[in-house]
């Protein structure tokens, strides 16, 4: 796999990922359905490394997808891909916006990507349950289910719900029990 193919997959992704890095998930998961290099089990590793990294998720996880599969190389150019749409349609948009601040049809635009941000987003939630707590590959119907997952899952909301605390204590508590009982 090329770095050029790398950084055009990104760039794509990048162009089209509007409301911020998890909504690149869909885009990974189609990547995940359409070719042999990387499979949503995979992304779903991925995406928990990616989240408990410091750094911009969608970047962190492009990083670790071309890093993966093309080496260091391939994580610059999977990050640069990723993040190349934004500078420039953000440097397009800032020297036009002076302009047309107050222009009813640029408002309206701005309007018309709210919907589409939170149906991307939704869409990578979605898919980042379903990863956790569905397992594609089993060969009988009750380890469809992950239920190690789904009841940690249903735990950790329980938890948020009640208790109310700083979302940082989640994730530590999260990422210590996946490692003690490798989730």
């Amino acid at each position: 796999m090329s770095l050029l193919y790398i950084f055009a997959e990104f760039f794509r992704i990048g162009l089209f990922a509007i409301g911020g890095g998890l909504a690149t998930l869909p885009f990974l998961f189609e990547i995940a359905d359409n070719s042999d290099w990387i499979s949503r089990e995979a992304i779903g590793n991925m995406l928990a490394l990616a989240q408990s990294a410091p750094g911009a998720i969608g970047v962190n996880l492009a990083s670790y997808v071309g890093l993966t599969y093309t080496g260091p190389a391939g994580g610059y150019m999977a990050a640069l891909g990723l993040i190349a749409p934004s500078i420039v349609i953000i440097s397009i948009v800032a020297r036009m916006l002076k302009s047309f601040k107050e222009n009813k049809i640029v408002k309206s635009l701005f309007t018309a990507f709210r919907p589409a941000a939170a149906g991307l987003l939704s869409a990578a939630g979605f898919g980042a349950i379903t990863l956790s707590v569905w397992n594609a590959g089993a060969t009988v119907w009750y380890e469809f289910i992950r239920w190690q997952e789904t009841l940690f899952l249903g735990l950790l909301i329980f938890l948020v719900i009640k208790f109310k605390k700083h979302p940082i204590i989640y994730i530590v508590i999260a990422g210590g029990v996946g490692v003690v009982l490798r989730l």
